[in-house]
């Protein structure tokens, strides 16, 4: 009788230039993209944004998942990347389980950071900024119930706060009154003048926390989960060979004055070139 061989099969071959693929509605992902740089420096990049599509708020769960499904099946199938970040909380609340069935490469979400913010908690009172199709999820409502359940979370849809967010990276001015609506609606919410905590989710919203800092005042702390989502990359990729030959690249979906005036912005990024999908 012959002796099976009973070692583990050889793991797959990586393409060392494969990038990784982040994915956004806007460029609210580069607040993830700062955490993964800081981990992963040598990682080659292509950046998504479908500004197109923007905003994704507003829109319902069955354009959003048809949306960002076709999307990024077409983008692996052209970038071939060896990971796809979904780099925004709306997107991945509707449309993770979704893409993870039709793509045949790991798949990284983004998710409300409920569960770190109860423990950061003092008072027991959680505010959570997001989009208006973000915070009416029951993807939110079984987080709360699994790590907040005996707290208190005040939840507010924000899309102006989107929209300061892409004005402050393209260098626009931004009306103070912005940020003060936003934390206004958390306080006003019975229990708000105890909110400790916000949950910024939306990958827009660390983009300007300073300025959110200012509106709420002191005693607040902000929390997103851009530095979960760098590990779990980091995670999924080690040991994995690295070999950047060209420029990070920035895509997106629709061309204009817009995109030209992100260009400096999105070189402080590391995204030294831009196309259009």
């Amino acid at each position: 009788m012959t002796a099976q061989n009973l070692s583990p099969p050889p793991a797959p071959q990586v393409d060392p230039a494969a990038p990784l693929l982040l994915f956004d509605s806007g460029v609210g992902g580069l607040s993830v993209l700062r955490k993964v740089r800081a981990l992963l420096p040598q990682a080659p990049v292509i950046y998504v944004a479908d500004n197109a599509g923007l905003p994704y708020g507003a829109k319902s769960e069955a354009q959003i998942a048809a949306r960002v499904s076709g999307l990024l099946g077409r983008l692996t199938e052209r970038l071939h990347p060896r990971l796809v970040c979904i780099a925004c909380n709306t997107a991945s609340t509707i449309a993770l389980a979704s893409v993870r069935d039709v793509l045949e490469v790991p798949i990284v979400g983004t998710v409300p950071a409920i569960k770190p913010a109860a423990a950061m908690t003092r008072t027991g009172v959680i505010g959570l900024l997001g989009t208006e199709a973000t915070i009416r999820q029951s993807y939110v409502d079984r987080l709360e119930a699994e790590f907040a359940a005996d707290k208190r979370l005040l939840r507010h849809g924000a899309p102006e706060l989107v929209a300061a967010a892409e004005a402050k990276l393209r260098g626009d001015s931004v009306d103070p009154e912005v940020y003060a609506r936003a934390a206004a609606a958390l306080r006003a919410q019975p229990g708000g003048e105890n909110i400790d905590t916000v949950v910024l989710a939306c990958t827009h919203f660390p983009l300007i926390e300073g300025e959110l800092g200012e509106a709420f005042g002191p005693g607040v702390a902000f929390v997103d989960g851009s530095d979960g989502i760098a590990r779990r990359i980091a995670f999924l990729t080690d040991g994995q060979p690295w070999d950047r030959r060209a420029p990070d690249l920035a895509l997106f979906t629709r061309g204009g004055d817009e995109v030209n005036r992100l260009e400096p912005m999105l070189e402080a990024h590391g995204l030294g070139r831009v196309g259009i999908f």
